[in-house]
């Protein structure tokens, strides 16, 4: 099993719904930050934050939230836990004005499995050869 710590950044170019994350295969992924920054020197924008499960259902995590004028904002109060295939997405009010950065660690169970079928080889062989013997 498997933990890395990560980052994603994207810069809001437009003010269409961008992806900036997806949960890999076999992974469950704790976000433990998402900061927005509004490099606009004169006006405020708002950003919404979407949640996308495996159906495609969406889940808002903060509509039109207000970031100021030169200032940056921490999102999370809490981690968020997201399942494979689940989709953190953005919007920006405004297109040219924020810049988003989350942190996150993902948690990878492919190794985990691959660990178990080799200790589970190794445990069939040993019983085979004791039957062998006896």
């Amino acid at each position: 099993m498997a933990h890395i710590y990560k980052n994603s950044k994207v810069d809001l170019t437009t003010t269409d719904d961008t992806s900036l994350y997806v949960v890999p295969e076999d992974t469950t992924s704790i976000i433990k930050s998402i900061l927005v920054s509004n490099d606009d020197t004169s006006n405020a924008s708002h950003v919404t934050v979407t949640l996308l499960n495996t159906a495609n259902d969406v889940f808002s995590l903060f509509k039109q939230k207000n970031i100021t004028a030169k200032t940056t904002e921490e999102l999370l109060t809490s981690p968020l836990v997201m399942n494979t295939d689940e989709d953190l997405k953005f919007q920006a009010e405004n297109a040219n004005d924020l810049h988003v950065v989350i942190s996150y660690l993902e948690i990878t169970w492919q190794n985990l499995y691959l660990y178990l079928l080799k200790i589970s080889k190794k445990f069939f062989l040993c019983v085979k050869i004791l039957l062998i013997k006896h």
